[in-house]
């Protein structure tokens, strides 16, 4: 199991930071015994008991508990793991987004993973500040060991609406593995829209990555379409090594997702994520 530092780590490398493509980013981290602005007479652990309701302060500066609530998985099915009998968590990361043209708090909470689970647990959980605090709707969004908000956290997908974006991923000394979900939120429940599985290797003879970039073209109602690419990037080395290094390559494979009212849902124009996903697991 990846340590607490190590999620520490690398929940600060993937902090937030501007992107063309969407509104600018706000994902914090704030103290969980911190006051949440304009709502004095609140802290974000208020908001985070109503997720694992006995979390308390620890002696060592993490916040300890027991059980979260009991909540869906994002994809539906009998998708991801469980949490751990412990809860030790340092912090969460605070999202504010628009859904439905109200202002909304999202929260997301790496707990961690089960001993005899491969996949962690993350609880994404959507708030009402407009009054007395309000727990809306709370998905496991988890898929692999570790989970955070990607960069973009969020993209604009009307003037009333953003789609909310995380990640799950772990890595070892040479593969990373990550694992992005794009979700909607309407009428204050979180909805996915797709997985997209990406996979990067750094060997000797070469590095290979693939990035995932997201735009929102033209301005459909009710919601605008999502255009997602994934860049894949093969690069030589140079360097001497045992295996034979591939050739040079670059090319992108691109999804648009448009709203289809008669569905009641986002649809993908192909299956070319899946395709690459596919190709990707023989790779492992």
């Amino acid at each position: 199991m990846i340590s607490i530092l190590s999620r520490l780590l690398l929940a600060c490398l993937l902090l937030p930071c501007a992107w063309s493509a969407a509104q600018a980013q706000a994902v914090s981290f704030p103290e969980l015994n911190s006051a949440i602005p304009g709502h004095q007479a609140v802290t974000y652990l208020d908001l985070a008991k109503m997720v694992v309701p006995d979390l308390a302060a620890g002696d060592d500066g993490f916040y300890k508990g027991s059980a979260p609530i009991e909540v869906r998985h994002i994809l539906g099915g009998d998708q991801g793991g469980s949490p751990p009998e412990t809860i030790s968590l340092p912090n969460a990361a605070v999202l504010a987004i628009k859904a439905g043209g109200k202002d909304r708090l999202t929260m997301l909470f790496d707990l961690g993973q089960a001993q005899d689970s491969a996949e962690g647990f993350a609880v994404l959980a959507l708030y009402d500040l407009s009054g007395k605090p309000k727990l809306l709707d709370a998905v496991n969004v988890g898929t692999d060991q570790n989970s955070y908000f990607r960069d973009p956290s969020k993209i604009a997908i009307g003037p009333d609406d953003d789609a909310l974006i995380t990640m799950s991923m772990h890595f070892n000394s040479n593969q990373g593995y990550v694992s992005t979900i794009l979700i909607l939120v309407r009428d204050d429940r979180f909805e996915p829209i797709d997985q997209i599985n990406t996979f990067d290797e750094n060997v000797c003879a070469y590095k290979r990555t693939q990035d995932l970039s997201f735009q929102t073209p033209g301005s459909e109602r009710p919601y605008a379409a999502i255009k997602a690419t994934v860049s894949d990037v093969t690069k030589p080395s140079g360097e001497s090594c045992d295996e034979a290094a591939p050739k040079a390559a670059s090319h992108d494979v691109t999804v648009t997702y448009h709203w289809e009212e008669a569905r009641s849902r986002y649809v993908p124009d192909s299956d070319a994520f899946e395709k690459l996903a596919a190709e990707n697991a023989k790779r492992f």
